[in-house]
């Protein structure tokens, strides 16, 4: 199951700031369709996901109905990226 959207980078401070991309809602209904066959636990979902040109892997967090995507500091900081900055990302849902 691949993807693709754009979407703004949000910052989340806890002990210490996490950098995500929301995925947008259509997308987040088809994830949610497969997450159960997808999810190794707690809800979150594996995936591969390309962002200016840097392939990574990392798992979706589901949060209110949808999925956020969070970022590597390897992938963001290389790019400059920052909250607020809108993004376009490729993405494979991780199966089995």
């Amino acid at each position: 199951m691949r993807f693709e959207f754009r979407g703004c980078v949000v910052e989340w401070r806890g002990p210490a700031p996490y950098y995500l991309v929301p995925v947008p809602e259509e997308e987040a209904e088809e994830i949610r369709a497969v997450a159960a066959m997808a999810s190794y636990g707690w809800g979150v979902v594996p995936v591969e996901a390309t962002l200016g040109g840097v392939v990574f892997e990392t798992s979706l967090f589901p949060k209110d109905d949808g999925y956020l995507l969070p970022l590597k500091n390897a992938v963001r900081k290389p790019q400059g990226l920052g909250a607020g900055d809108e993004v376009r990302v490729a993405m494979r849902v991780r199966l089995g």
